[in-house]
């Protein structure tokens, strides 16, 4: 029952990490009055909206990659990828929030499940072609 789950409970996992990072933005533009549409002053609210925009753009490719994954090699390890993506874009943030420079091993968790569900998705497609 769980292991049918997890590619779902991937995508929960990242919409709920890109909605608490809109979030956090907001909250920071507030804080510091940051008025729309600039996007920088406050240390603080130029770490969150960077946060904010990297996992946006990781999104853009991770979302595609975890149905290539899901779809054509096994579910189960695109699930697991999946959530290790989320993990690592939490750490990401969390490092980040505190010191742009203690971003690195988030943004690399997150880049090694992307790595893995962009492999296994790309094999599972090539062996179904042949």
């Amino acid at each position: 029952m769980l292991l049918q789950n997890l590619v779902p409970l991937a995508v929960l996992g990242a919409i709920l990490v890109l909605f608490g990072t809109g979030v956090k933005v907001g909250l920071a533009r507030g804080r510091y009055n940051i008025k729309a549409p600039a996007i920088s002053g406050h240390p603080d609210f130029e770490r969150a909206y960077r946060v904010q925009m990297n996992t946006v753009e990781q999104a853009i490719i991770f979302f595609p990659a975890l149905w290539l994954c899901a779809t054509y090699f096994r579910a189960d390890v695109a699930g697991i990828a999946g959530l290790v993506w989320v993990i690592g874009r939490i750490w990401y943030a969390l490092g980040y929030y505190r010191d742009a420079a203690k971003r690195g091993a988030g943004f690399m968790v997150s880049v090694i499940a992307f790595g893995a569900l962009l492999a296994c998705g790309s094999f599972g497609l090539i062996r179904q072609l042949f």
